[in-house]
This record gives structure tokens, sequence and C-alpha cells, in this order.
């Protein structure tokens, strides 16, 4: 073998490594991992993180997992015979309720045995997310919540969104019951446990804000963030508001601005007034 065919060689293991390397680059901002590039691997490892993207683009800064890139990765497991398992790891605050039942129920119709684990956050529609799989675990430091359906924005026809709301509200339930070992008793007072903070005294739900607070200027994550803007929803609307302006008062302002980038935290504050 010359010079010359030794060089060409060593340059066409190059480019192909460059163009492997931007293909990998590629896949993980578009689909969030690398599943597509580790074909033969027999346990597949798919990532949702952030919020779950549906019919509705989300902002570009919002980190988001998407539905229409979830699904066909998981036909493409599905299909592959050469994959034995796959391990779905969540950090998710939630998002397009549809959406994430369209991959809940996916998981859960797969034959190969799935297995999920928490880690983060796994909230809101992240819940059934997690059940949909053959067995499900969280980390000590993970949290999960469940509520009730909502929305933020302008309704028209309010005793049909309602209606409508309550169906979305049965599917989701119908949906973590059928695949846990919770009954829907349970789950049902889970939902509705706000009525032990309305109890507690204001000076008590004030103390704990300002905890709250205090952690997300040294932990400002997504999931923190929600998870706050859900504990002030349930708040006293007075005490709510007089935290709300407190932070915007007396908190730094990139606290502020990120709470104001949360649905969580809007719909807590007109809330108040409705």
């Amino acid at each position: 073998m010359s010079n010359n065919d030794i060089l060409n060689s060593n340059n066409d293991e190059k480019i192909k490594e460059t163009l492997e390397g931007k293909e990998k680059i590629n896949s993980i901002k578009e689909l969030g991992n690398t599943i597509n590039n580790n074909p033969n691997k027999s346990i597949q490892v798919l990532s949702i993180i952030g919020q779950i993207e549906g019919h509705s683009v989300l902002p570009p800064q919002t980190k988001a997992t998407r539905y229409e890139h979830i699904i066909p990765q998981l036909i493409d497991i599905e299909q592959n015979d050469a994959v034995k398992g796959l391990l779905i790891v969540l950090n998710t605050v939630g998002g397009d309720v549809e959406a994430g039942l369209a991959i809940a129920e996916m998981i859960r119709s797969m034959s190969k045995p799935t297995v999920s684990i928490v880690i983060g956050g796994g909230h809101s529609i992240g819940v059934p997310l997690a059940t949909s799989s053959d067995y499900s675990f969280i980390t000590p430091s993970a949290t999960m919540i469940v509520h009730p359906v909502r929305m933020n924005g302008f309704v028209i026809g309010v005793p049909q969104t309602f209606e409508y709301f309550k169906k979305i509200q049965e599917r989701i339930n119908e949906f973590i019951v059928r695949t846990s070992n919770i009954n829907m008793d349970v789950l049902e007072k889970f939902m509705d446990q706000r009525d032990d903070l309305l109890n507690e005294s204001h000076s008590r739900l004030y103390i704990l804000a300002k905890n709250c607070l205090n952690y997300l200027g040294d932990n400002m994550k997504d999931s923190n963030i929600e998870l706050f803007s859900d504990l002030l929803m349930v708040y006293p609307r007075d005490l709510r508001l007089g935290i709300m302006k407190e932070i915007k008062k007396d908190y730094p302002k990139y606290l502020y601005e990120e709470l104001l980038d949360c649905d969580g935290f809007i719909d807590a504050f007109f809330n108040i007034y409705l």
C-alpha cells in the first residue's frame, strides 16, 4: 500500500468520524438524546425532560420534549428485534395533556419490558408517564405532584369547557389507576389536599413560602419554579397577593422574571381576582 493510499484511508476515517459526530450533535439538538445512533443496544434509554410539547410550539427558551419525536422512537424500539428492553428517564414539569397521554399509552402498549425512573421531578402529566411502564422507580431526592387539570387564557363557553376538563381529568385518573397500585379514592384525595394548607395559619404559610423562595434562589430549575407556583395556587388569596408583591419588591429581579415565565405563577396571580 502506497503512502497516498494510507493518507486517503486516514482522511476517510477522519471524515467519517466528523460526520458521525455532527449526526450525534444534531440528534441531541432535535431529539434530546442519541437513541437512534445506537440501534444495536439491547437496552435502550429514552429521556423525557422539561415540558411535554404537544400541538402548540413552546417558546424557544423552554426546555421541552416533543411527542412527535418520542412516538416514532417508541415504534422503532418495538419493531427492532435487537432491543430487549426500554428504560425511560423522567424529569418533567408536565405539559400538554393529550400529548403526554399519547406517549404514556404507547409505552404501556409495548410488548418489550419497560422501566421508568423519575429523577428531579415527575409532575402533572409526568405521573401517568411514570406509571405507564411495567416497573416504576423514583429517586429519594425526586418529587411528584398530581393536580387537577388547568389552563390559562381566555375561555369561551365556560360550562362546555368545564365538562371537557372533567372528561380529561377522568382519562388521566383512569390511566393512573389502571397502571399503578393506587385506587381512585386515594388519588382523588391527593388531588384535593389543598385543605390541609388552607387550615394552616397565615404566619406558618408565610414562613413556608419564604423558605421556598430562599431555596429557589440557589436552585433555579423549571421543576422547582413549577412546584412553588403550584404551592402558591392553594394559598389564601390575600396572603398569595402579599407574597407576590414582596417577591417583586424585595427579591432579586432575575427570580421575579423567572417566575413570570412560569404559567403556573401567572395562573396563581389571576386566580386571585376570580
